[in-house]
């Protein structure tokens, strides 16, 4: 009896998410329709200036008597700028299924068009909820992965690791006071504890292998810190935690561990071992003259352990891109 009857629950929840599903895609594809419709009859040549503005308020007030909630002047003037933001979906039906009318709605913030297209796509592609949606929109990750990118067209066909990257990394999901005062240790273990949302921070592809993953030679054992696998990439990434400034000792121990790893645990299928320094802060100077400026498998990258403001994460990335930009370019120079 019990069998069944979990059968049958699993079958009826099965069937309301994929009607609550239907029902989502199909009012969003109604309001990208009513967009349009308001938008085309704007567009009738009425002389008014404030014609437009005007029929959002007599609309509202019809539609409102007429159908209950929902049709707010501020909905429709939404529904007329989500049209107006993709007007290329051949009347909805390229809309994604995956995404609801909130989803959009928080698109719809987003100013640059190449965001949008992203937060679009992965939006959907990696099913995050609204509130991933939001919290990844307002810590700037599209930002923070293309300040590692060359400009559009520079990149190979194979995705490159600095697709996978960011800078900083907001770890504010800890809950840490300022000032920051914690070992690396406590760090490591903290992170751990919340690793699902770490995992998103990280971004898509990465798996999570094992804390304090031991490597040995003949004589000696080592630990990294962190050691996940990347099944976009196809490779071992290592992380090292730092709570202070980056150094070049940080460095050369990671690329000891890279050189390791790809000798001892790289699987002949295996791209390259990826390494990632975390550090509270690193210097300018130091990245540019050190192995880190050439070295294509280890990346150093901050974090903060509390959301910084838009203003100070903007400046943040303009940094990084500065930085990066001067590191191809010196790069460039010596090939040349």
């Amino acid at each position: 009896m019990q069998p069944v009857l979990e059968d049958i629950k699993a079958i009826l929840q099965q069937a309301r998410q994929q009607t609550q599903r239907a029902i989502n895609h199909g009012m969003v594809l109604a309001y990208w329709q009513i967009g349009c419709r308001i938008v085309e009859e704007e567009q009738q040549g009425q002389s008014r200036a404030n014609y437009g503005e005007q029929l959002l308020k007599e609309l509202s007030r019809g539609l409102s008597a007429e159908l209950g909630k929902g049709f707010s002047y501020a909905n429709l003037k939404n529904f007329r700028q989500f049209y107006l933001l993709f007007p290329n979906l051949e009347k909805g039906y390229a809309l994604r299924s995956e995404l609801s009318w909130t989803h959009y709605r928080l698109i719809m913030r987003v100013s640059d068009p190449e965001a949008r297209t992203f937060y679009l796509r992965e939006a959907a592609d990696q099913r995050w909820s609204t509130r991933q949606l939001e919290r990844n929109i307002k810590t700037l990750q599209y930002q923070r992965i293309v300040a590692h990118q060359g400009p559009s067209g520079e990149q190979n066909q194979t995705v490159p690791a600095e697709a996978f990257m960011r800078d900083p990394y907001v770890l504010d999901f800890l809950g840490l006071p300022q000032p920051l005062e914690i070992s690396e240790t406590q760090l490591e273990s903290l992170l751990v504890q919340d690793l699902q949302k770490f995992l998103l921070e990280l971004g898509k592809g990465f798996s999570f292998v094992g804390r304090q993953f031991r490597i040995s030679t003949e004589t000696t054992h080592y630990y990294v810190d962190l050691v996940f696998y990347h099944y976009i990439l196809k490779c071992f990434v290592l992380i090292d935690l730092k709570t202070d400034k980056l150094s070049h000792q940080d460095v050369g121990q990671m690329d000891m561990y890279i050189r390791m790893f790809d000798d001892l645990k790289k699987g002949k299928d295996d791209a390259p071992t990826l390494g990632i320094i975390l550090c509270a802060d690193k210097d300018e100077t130091m990245v540019r003259y050190s192995m880190l400026n050439q070295h294509e498998q280890l990346f150093a990258s901050r974090y903060r352990t509390y959301l910084p403001s838009e203003e100070e994460l903007i400046a943040e990335v303009e940094a990084v891109k500065r930085l990066n930009q001067k590191l191809r370019a010196d790069s460039n120079d010596e090939l040349s």
